[in-house]
């Protein structure tokens, strides 16, 4: 059974394949850019639990969330909040995002940036240093080992951090084989696309038995304070908020509720 996932990366690795640019000058046009402003380290900042606010217009499940937002207006309320970072979608087809959107949001703040997207290539790990981000996101389900830890090498070349996406034990395994500094649970189901609340509690205590330094970042369904609370106390160092922070109607104040919940 096809999950979202699978349609999603499918059509990504159409585009890649379609992609006719060399290599070796993408990479070495991506290393002269400008310096990064550090994504994990960023995380670390502020006591308890920090939030990495989403720019965010669709999704394939709730369909349109605000097709008119403007993303620089967005980011500067997420900062006055007090987001440790953002992330921006910039798929087009699935999520009605764009380049633009992450240059102009993180043009408006002082904040790291996410490119969340749909890593498939070498050149998508370029293209997100290319676009000013300062982070990369890499899908463990999307990918095979070799393309995880080449991809995830790449961006530690880039100086990019890259949140590395698991659903399940396994899929931590396999990241942290990659030398996964900074690991994101994903609490949505890839077939029902259901939220399971107690994935990231269950994969995060399998993170902590693992004995590794790893920055651990939670992600999707966070509906509230109460849930953001609960994920602060399962020992989570950032929660990745998009939907209920967009459609809050006072952005700031959402954020700041996320981040007073989740002191420790």
């Amino acid at each position: 059974m096809a999950t979202y996932l699978d349609r999603i990366v499918a059509a990504h690795r159409d585009a890649a394949r379609a992609d006719t640019r060399r290599l070796d000058p993408l990479i070495a046009e991506a290393r002269a850019g400008p310096p990064v402003r550090g994504f994990t380290a960023a995380l670390g900042v502020a006591a308890g639990l920090s939030v990495i606010a989403e720019v965010k217009r669709r999704s394939p499940a709730k369909g349109e969330l605000d097709a008119r937002l403007d993303p620089a207006e967005l980011a500067r309320a997420y900062e006055r909040g007090g987001a440790a970072c953002l992330s921006v979608l910039t798929d087009r087809e699935f999520f009605g995002g764009s380049p633009d959107d992450l240059r102009d949001a993180r043009g408006a703040t002082a904040l790291p940036v996410l490119r969340k997207d749909f890593t498939v290539a070498a050149a998508d790990v370029c293209d997100a240093r290319l676009m000013g981000a300062d982070a990369v996101l890499l899908i463990v389900a999307a990918l095979d080992d070799a393309e995880l830890h080449d991809f995830h090498a790449l961006a530690d070349e880039l100086h990019l951090d890259a949140l590395v996406e698991v659903h399940d034990e396994a899929e931590l395994d396999r990241a942290l084989a990659a030398n996964a500094r900074l690991v994101g649970v994903n609490q949505r189901d890839l077939v029902t696309f259901e939220v399971d609340a107690n994935r990231a509690v269950r994969v995060g205590r399998a993170l902590a038995g693992r004995g590794r330094d790893v920055a651990r970042v939670a992600e999707s369904g966070i509906r509230g304070p109460e849930d953001a609370a609960a994920l602060a106390g399962a020992g989570f160092d950032a929660v990745l908020v998009g939907e209920s922070l967009v459609t809050s109607g006072d952005p700031a104040a959402a954020v700041r509720a996320l981040r007073s919940s989740g002191s420790r």
